[in-house]
């Protein structure tokens, strides 16, 4: 089914999503509308132009395409799944993600991945195509963020990467890792178990948006990872 979103309200068009179970919808036009996909299952989405915050906020196993950039929130809690930004996103990308991937061509704002989490079979992925803003990874607990610095010069996150960080990996394409990191984070040169984890990630990446993978993987890449399941034991009055 095909929209055509313009000025339409936001419950208006979600109202029209909701009643195609099952189907292909792709809206054109698509101006800053929240909330599109959340909780979606099944029947994909494809949307032209810009959504607003929240895309695929609690998704739940359907496709999102979206053909321009995110604005905030994108992925909220999302379970199974995935999004593909041919763009950039905005703050928040992957906010308390649990499960499904995230692909982003471009950059992403600040706080991207922030309280991550896995659990079981679930492995929420964030791959981002450019640089990340401040924050990158804050509190996360567990999943994996991607970093791949293309098209950018020096390291491709800003400051605080990895604040409050507990769990999970964050991999940098990059010849050096940030200076600022909190202490409770250490990093690595990435292993050749490292490279196969996020083998189909990139080569997803690279099929999604035209890109050489050779290009991306003849690169250094850096593991930052939390060396405690408990950064804030120092703050306890008993240990």
């Amino acid at each position: 089914m095909k929209i055509t979103a313009g000025e339409m309200h936001y419950k208006v068009l979600n109202d029209k999503i909701k009643a195609c179970v099952g189907e292909t919808v792709e809206i054109d036009n698509c101006i800053g509308q929240r909330y599109i996909g959340c909780g979606r299952s099944d029947g994909d989405i494809i949307i032209n132009g810009t959504p607003g915050n929240a895309l695929g906020a609690y998704l739940d196993g359907a496709d999102l395409i979206v053909n321009g950039n995110a604005q905030d929130a994108t992925g909220d809690t999302m379970n199974d799944g995935s999004i593909t930004i041919y763009g950039s996103s905005g703050d928040a990308t992957g906010y308390a993600m649990r499960g499904g991937v995230i692909y982003v061509r471009d950059g992403a704002g600040y706080r991207a991945g922030i309280h991550m989490k896995s659990y079981k079979e679930k492995l929420p992925v964030l791959v981002i195509g450019g640089a990340a803003g401040c924050f990158l990874g804050e509190y996360q607990a567990g999943g994996l963020i991607i970093v791949l610095g293309l098209g950018c010069k020096g390291i491709p996150v800003g400051a605080f990467c990895g604040t409050g960080m507990h769990g999970g990996k964050i991999v940098l394409r990059s010849d050096e890792i940030p200076d600022d990191l909190p202490k409770q984070v250490v990093t690595r040169e990435a292993t050749k178990e490292d490279m196969a984890e996020i083998d189909t990630y990139i080569s997803a990446y690279a099929e999604k948006f035209k890109v050489s993978k050779k290009d991306i993987m003849d690169h250094k890449f850096f593991v930052l990872y939390p060396d405690t399941k408990n950064p804030y034991k120092q703050l306890y009055t008993h240990n």
